[in-house]
């Protein structure tokens, strides 16, 4: 690999090529983790040169690397789909659940040649997307439609596509909440928009206020941005708030009345951990409200990367787009075609995610058990961190209702921040580089997510298996002390 070298001449500079691309940033993948990359490299031949023997991977949302099991049912349906000679032996039988057998078969009767490496409909395979629209009813309580449904590889592309239909210069601007998921301020810089953003309010548990987004949204009219759309991310993330209904529908609400497209980012739907909040998708709250398709519009995204499923590496998930005239729909569907389809194994996931076995199909109970499994256990991890966290000196965390995270506040002392000045870098990102090299944790700076300046945070998952929890608490506790006396005012 070749080197910045301003004496080169080969053709591509970093001052040639596209600035909305030098703007782009994604922290969750960010200097820290490389950092981490370089040390797990160095620990397998040079272990005695660290105070630990692993490193753990705390900084992105990606359960299946840190030890949690795919859903058994899921994993069967995908296999006989992917290799459809399985399905004509006698000893499959022994091996695999009658009703998974039974749904590959339907999944593989819908698909032209039972193909599943040939390229599909550009929105994903219809028998799947019909599956999936059957499943956001049964869900809501309200009409879905398949052809409403575009698969994606995972929700990361369908976001892309909206900021690609949504955006066509700096003056259109993207409402979105701080702190943010990083995908969304990478997505409106690559495609050469303004993020407009609301405070999400940490002292009332992340609370998102009607006021706050007005006050945004006058702000960005009065420097000539047109905002075009709010970008709403329930369960949180960084933050892990659950809203309230009642919150949904002043959400609702102001999108009607301000003319703006809901984009509302539901990828940790299955992610409630807290008995006094329940998940809506914003399409059921909107609805409720006896508002349909010519009132509002909404897209929603789904994933098959978070939830109980963790199924990151697959790809899959979908968008629900609604409220759209025709002639804009054909616009999104040229859009998706280009793309060709979205991989097939993630539109079986999908489709099977969104319907999973049912009381009486011999998986159902096995299934149950491990999605109840793991959902009670990332509870109990995110209860033990937050609790651990709390103990520390200067370290205010709000309770994880939601999602795969916490974002603790750290009031770090005056020294720290000098220091961090010292090294240029921000100060959150220099706790965070010291808790790497002193613990071998990997966790993401709050600077990466945008914060209200002058607070710092770190983003922490809870996805650790659960018996490395006490542990990771224990290096952060002897971390947090050892830091503090070094840098006490």
């Amino acid at each position: 690999m070749t080197g910045s070298d301003s004496s080169s001449s080969l053709p591509v500079t970093i001052d040639s090529i596209n600035p909305n691309v030098l703007k782009c940033e994604y922290a969750v993948r960010g200097e820290i983790v490389n950092i981490a990359q370089k040390l797990q490299d160095d620990l397998k031949t040079n272990k005695d040169a660290y105070p630990f023997d692993e490193i753990i991977y705390c900084n992105i949302g990606n359960p299946q690397s840190l030890g949690q099991q795919a859903i058994t049912f899921f994993r069967e349906v995908l296999a006989l789909c992917s290799h459809t000679a399985l399905l004509d032996r006698d000893e499959t039988h022994a091996l695999f659940s009658a009703d998974s057998i039974a749904r590959a078969w339907k999944i593989l009767d819908q698909i032209p040649g039972k193909a599943t490496g040939a390229y599909s409909h550009s929105q994903g395979i219809k028998g799947l997307r019909d599956a999936i629209a059957a499943g956001i009813e049964a869900r809501d309580g309200f009409p879905a439609d398949p052809n409403d449904i575009f698969m994606t590889d995972g929700a990361s592309p369908g976001v892309h596509m909206m900021m690609q239909l949504l955006i066509s210069s700096e003056k259109d601007g993207i409402l979105c909440p701080i702190p943010q998921y990083p995908l969304y301020s990478a997505s409106i810089a690559l495609h050469g928009g303004s993020l407009v953003p609301y405070y999400l309010d940490e002292a009332s548990g992340w609370g998102l206020e009607i006021s706050e987004l007005k006050k945004q949204l006058e702000d960005a009219k009065s420097k000539g941005i047109t905002v075009r759309a709010l970008a709403v991310i329930n369960p949180g993330n960084p933050t892990g708030q659950v809203l309230s209904e009642e919150n949904q529908r002043d959400i609702v609400d102001f999108c009607k009345k301000e003319g703006l497209v809901l984009l509302a980012d539901e990828v940790y739907q299955e992610n409630v951990y807290v008995p006094d909040k329940k998940f809506h998708s914003f399409k059921k709250v909107a609805r409720s409200m006896g508002y349909g398709e010519k009132d509002i519009s909404l897209v929603s995204f789904q994933s098959i990367s978070k939830g109980y499923y963790g199924e990151c590496g697959k790809r899959g998930g979908y968008m629900e787009v609604t409220g759209f005239t025709t002639d804009v729909r054909e616009q999104i569907y040229k859009v998706a075609s280009v793309n060709l389809c979205s991989n097939i194994s993630g539109q079986i996931l999908a489709s099977l995610v969104m319907s999973p076995p049912k009381p009486g199909d011999e998986s159902y109970e096995s299934y149950i058990a491990e999605k109840e499994g793991i959902l009670s256990s990332m509870a109990r991890r995110a209860k033990t961190l937050e609790e651990g966290l709390k103990k520390l000196e200067g370290i205010t965390c709000n309770r994880a209702e939601g999602a795969m995270y916490l974002f603790p506040c750290i009031k770090l002392p005056q020294k720290a921040i000098a220091a961090a000045e010292a090294a240029k870098t921000a100060p959150d990102t220099f706790y965070c580089k010291r808790l790497l090299n002193a613990t071998g944790v990997v966790v993401v700076p709050g600077s990466g997510f945008r914060q209200v300046p002058g607070t710092w945070h770190f983003r922490l998952t809870i996805l650790p298996q659960e018996d490395k929890i006490p542990a990771i608490v224990n290096r952060l506790t002897e971390f947090h002390k050892s830091f503090m006396d070094e840098f006490r005012d």
